[in-house]
């Protein structure tokens, strides 16, 4: 490790330990005796606890969830036929911006399948924008990630759902076939508040009234780095003890084959580097205790190297505990 990364790491375990009011002379001590990667292992069993996580929730926004990923929020509800968008504001807070009236699937429900009319529940991101569109979707169009991780967990298919305007040579209907239309002057006012990269879609089939307390997101967050605690120090029993027994990876891998290859990469008790940045906890619309993790990942080891983005599906049991039971 160069001297400019030691310094860092140092300068970060400083604030962390003064923000928690521990002695940071301790943790330089134990650098000064036992040497950086002592240091390391001591704040990646902090990132593992619950009061660190209380501590830096303290004054964060989280009605929609833990966000560091994302600049702007869309909302629909299906119910009330409403798009709304929030946008983080300089108090980083996402302050309600705009209600567009909205048409939403003709059937209502969650979509299942192609051709059902219904409009998906669910989270997801904006793909791409297309301003060459067939004139019954307006102006232009947002393209969303439907179906999602979830989604294809569940069985879910079909395709195609945007964010669109409204027909300029056609006749409308009261209702889409399961995209989201609003029309053509407020999509183009949405056009210019949002940053496609970094917008995240929640979809509802009703007004969702649930608050989910901090705690909950401080008790994620910790199993979230214990799971990367254990992975990071080779603790396969640890690592796989956050699965589900149901558990079935995106590319269909089941829990007991899954348990077989991850105990084949821990067997070869690599040195690695593991850091998470861009997480998003956001509680599943219309499901109790299920929660839609993403983060981009950066892995190395000797064998392997990563960067890229992760989805972790979990449901939490009646004590919290998280379990994975799907992931991408």
């Amino acid at each position: 490790m160069d001297k400019k990364t030691t310094a860092f790491i140092l300068k970060a375990t400083f604030m962390l330990l003064m923000g928690l009011s521990l002695h940071a002379g301790d943790i330089f001590n134990d650098y000064r005796l036992y040497g950086i990667k002592h240091v390391e292992k001591q704040m990646d069993i902090e990132l593992t606890k619950k009061e660190y996580w209380l501590h830096y929730l303290k004054d964060k926004d989280t009605k929609f969830g833990y966000i560091e990923s994302y600049s702007s929020i869309l909302t629909c509800n299906k119910d009330k036929s409403v798009l709304s968008l929030y946008k983080l504001d300089d108090n980083k807070t996402f302050g309600f911006k705009k209600d567009y009236s909205a048409f939403t699937g003709k059937i209502k429900g969650d979509k299942s399948k192609e051709g059902d009319l219904r409009t998906p529940v669910g989270v997801y991101h904006i793909t791409k924008k297309m301003y060459d569109v067939d004139s019954f979707y307006g102006p232009l169009a947002f393209v969303t990630s439907y179906p999602n991780t979830y989604d294809d967990y569940r069985g879910k298919n079909g395709s195609g759902i945007w964010i669109h305007g409204l027909p300029t040579e056609q006749e409308r209907d009261e209702f889409t076939k399961g995209c989201i239309a609003i029309n053509n002057a407020q999509i183009e006012c949405l056009d210019r508040r949002i940053d496609i990269d970094n917008t995240l879609l929640i979809i509802h089939e009703k007004a969702n009234t649930k608050e989910i307390s901090k705690e909950i997101f401080a008790s994620i967050l910790s199993q979230l780095f214990s799971w990367r605690y254990s992975w990071l120090y080779n603790d396969i029993s640890g690592y796989l003890n956050f699965y589900s027994s149901d558990f079935i990876r995106s590319d269909k891998m089941d829990f007991e084959q899954f348990k077989k290859y991850k105990t084949r990469v821990f067997n070869k008790n690599e040195e690695k580097s593991i850091i998470f940045t861009n997480i998003a906890i956001i509680p599943y619309p219309g499901i109790n205790d299920v929660y839609q993790i993403t983060f981009k990942e950066q892995y190395s080891s000797e064998s392997f190297t990563f960067v890229g983005d992760k989805t972790l599906m979990v449901r939490l049991d009646d004590t919290s505990a998280m379990n994975i039971f799907t992931e991408k």
